[in-house]
C-alpha cells in the first residue's frame, strides 16, 4: 500500500512541476495520467524482494521446515536403533528451525 501512496504523490509532483504535462491533463486528462503513471512505475522500483518476492519467503520457509522433520526423523531413528544419546547437534538444529519458522509466522505487531 506504501508503494502506490508514494507513487501517486510522486505522479502529481510530476504533473504539478511541468506546466506542458499539467495542460495536457486540463485537456485530455485520461492518456496524460496513464502516461505519467508508466514513468512513475517505471522510474520506482517496487522495492527489495524479501517484500515482493513470494518465493523467497517460501523458500526459507520450506528450508527450515524440512530441517524440522528430518531433525525429528533423525531422532526417532536413532532412538529405534537404540541409541540412548541423541547427538546435540539434531537438538540445537531442531530447536533452531522452530524458533526461525515460529519468528517468520507469527504476525508482527505493526499488522
Amino acid at each position: 500500500m506504501a508503494m502506490v501512496i508514494r507513487s501517486a504523490e510522486e505522479m502529481v509532483k510530476r504533473v504539478m512541476l511541468d506546466p506542458a504535462l499539467m495542460e495536457a491533463v486540463k485537456t485530455d486528462p485520461g492518456p496524460a495520467l496513464q502516461k505519467v503513471a508508466q514513468q512513475v512505475i517505471k522510474d520506482n522500483p517496487p522495492g527489495p524482494p524479501l517484500q515482493t518476492d513470494k518465493w523467497i519467503y517460501r523458500l526459507v520457509v520450506s528450508a527450515l521446515g524440512l530441517a524440522v522433520i528430518l531433525s525429528l526423523i533423525s531422532t526417532v531413528v536413532l532412538s529405534l536403533a537404540g541409541k540412548t544419546q541423541i547427538p546435540d547437534v539434531l537438538t540445537a538444529l531442531g530447536s533452531a528451525a522452530v524458533g526461525a519458522l515460529a519468528g517468520l509466522l507469527a504476525p508482527s505487531p505493526k499488522s
